[in-house]
Order: C-alpha cells, then structure tokens, then sequence
C-alpha cells in the first residue's frame, strides 16, 4: 500500500508538499499540484482521513440528524447544508430520528462516535434537559426548528407562533369567522407554537375558539384527507380552513375537490411552509413562507463560524415568517 512517503518520491518534491496539496492548501503552484496528483494516482494512493483526523483532533465532518427523508420539506435544507459546508471542504454524516426520543438519541451517540466535529440537529422528540445537557458536552451543537432558552445561542429558528397567527388573520382580515384548524402533531413544538398563533389571532378578532373545529394530523397528505373528513362529519359550519403545513392542506383540498366543491368559492384554504408544489397545484395555495433552506444554510454557517473559527460568517438565528398570498382564499360575503 502506498504511503505519503511515496508520493513525495514519485513526484520529486517534500512531504510537507505533499500534505498541503491534500490539504487544498492554495500555497502550491499549479505545476507542482498537478505532479503530486498525478503520482497520487499512479500509486493509487488515497489518504487516511481517519488517521488525519486522530493528529489533528479535526475530522472535517459534521453530523446532521434530521426527523425524516421523505417529502418536501427536508430536501431543501440537506441540501443547503451540504452545500455551505461543501465549499469549506467539509462533508456531512446524515442520520435519521423518525420523531422517537430513543431513535434520536441513539442517533446522535452514533454521530459523536464518527467523530464528527460538530451536530446539527433537527430533533422534535427528546426533551429540552437532554439538549442543554448536551450543549455542554465537548460536542458542539446547532439546533434548526427549535428554541431553547437556555441554549439561544445555538437555535436557528423560525417564530412559527407568528405564522400561525398571520395564517389566520389573512382569514379574517378576508371576512371569515367560522374557522377550521387541521394541526400537526401537537407534541411537536412547531405544530404547538403554529396552534398558540391560530388562537391568538381568533382571540384578538373576538372569535371564539372551538375546539370541535380543530383536528390533529400528522403533517402528511393522508391525515389532511382524514381531517377534513372529520371536519365534515361535525356538521358545524365553516367557511375557511387553516392547515397547519402544505402537505395537509393538499389532502384537505382534494377531499373537497372529491365531493364536487369548488375553492375558494365553497371553502377558502391557507397552508403553512410554501413547499415547491404549494404554487403548482390548482388553486395555487395561499400559504405562510417557512425559509427552512435558509434554515440549514445558516446552520452550516453556524458551525463554520463556531467551530472551524471563519469569522467572516454571519449568522442569523431568528427567521420572521411572511404571507404568500395565492389563490386558495377569497372574501367571505
């Protein structure tokens, strides 16, 4: 097996030359870099990353865990993330916590023992004591999607509380008064945080909140289907429905799309997370804008800054969400 010791001899230069070009130190001329690669893959000599990363106590990778891979909503900001860390010649560990406080946990052990150099993690199970216990570990940690006071510093998140509000009062500022809800998983922060938002902006119209009028899906297709036919099966009236992300609201609209119903002239929608396909479908879906992209992005950033000590990042740790207005909502007369 070849060694660095190698390349140097068959390239005609020093090791420490060697290793800047491995490196992608910038101080190599062309010429010179191009003979060490070159010997490099006439020995078909590869570098020991993990014995690199054992001298120089820096693996150059990260970990992320995130809740799931499938959908709309977590593709954007993996890719964000690889992406910002990529052009700093980092790479990502990608694990998954399917919402189950032991899985995320066993995930984010499986992480540190990669030896990654820092976590970030978009966890929706484990407590806030196991995360500021974690803070404190030797690991740093960025949390996406989540504020904790204790540990702001290290939250890059989005006031979904204000998203649900601004969800709501476009209803009502639309002449609506008898409002559905279809909400996330409650135990979920972002979907609490969106429901506290809904109430707030009813309380302040001086509608009254029934909770006859609010089901709990499970941020998929399906359960939008299942909660407006629940919605239906009530028998009380209303005019508009507020779904607490895309996904639902698409299934939500369909069944009424099934029954004959026309929208927004029989019911108006608004969704939550301006999704790709929220201005695709017919009609074109009215929906609060979640930058998760920009999210992961200013994870990645974050790290950069905080760990790999790049001092020019800025980081952004608080994301206002805004309205898109689309088609899927009209006055009500």
């Amino acid at each position: 097996m070849a060694t660095i010791y190698d390349v140097s001899q068959r390239a005609g230069v020093s090791l420490a030359t060697v290793s800047r070009v491995i490196n992608k130190n910038s101080n190599v001329s062309e010429k010179t870099k191009q003979k060490v690669l070159a010997a490099m893959a006439e020995l078909d000599y590869r570098p020991n990353t993990i014995a690199q990363s054992l001298a120089s106590n820096v693996s150059n990778s990260v970990g992320v865990l995130v809740s799931q891979l499938d959908g709309p909503y977590y593709g954007p900001m993996m890719v964000e993330i690889e992406a910002a860390l990529r052009a700093h010649n980092k790479h990502v560990i990608i694990a998954v916590g399917h919402s189950d406080a032991a899985m995320e946990q066993e995930s984010v052990e499986f992480l540190i023992s990669r030896g990654c150099d820092a976590l970030i993690l978009d966890v929706e199970a484990v407590s806030d004591d196991y995360l500021v216990k974690l803070s404190q570990g030797s690991m740093p940690i960025v949390l996406i999607n989540r504020y904790i006071k204790d540990i702001e510093h290290c939250c890059i998140y989005l006031n979904n509380e204000v998203g649900g509000y601004l969800a709501t009062r476009h209803l009502l500022d639309l002449g609506h008064r008898d409002i559905a809800y279809i909400s996330g998983p409650r135990y979920k922060h972002d979907a609490a945080e969106r429901l506290e938002g809904h109430r707030r902006a009813l309380a302040e119209a001086g509608v009254t909140f029934d909770a006859r009028l609010c089901v709990e899906g499970d941020y998929k297709e399906a359960s939008g289907e299942i909660g407006m036919l629940a919605l239906f099966g009530t028998g009380l009236p209303f005019s508009a429905v507020v779904c607490a992300n895309d996904q639902m609201a698409s299934g939500a609209i369909s069944v009424c799309l099934a029954k004959g119903m026309r929208i927004p002239d029989d019911l108006s929608f608004v969704g939550y997370d301006n999704v790709p396909f929220a201005k695709y479908i017919s009609p074109k879906l009215t929906t609060v804008n979640n930058p998760i992209h920009e999210m992961g992005k200013m994870a990645a950033l974050w790290v950069l800054r905080h760990v790999y000590q790049d001092e020019a990042t800025h980081v952004d740790n608080v994301f206002n969400p805004d309205l898109v207005t689309r088609d899927s909502a009209k006055a009500h007369i």
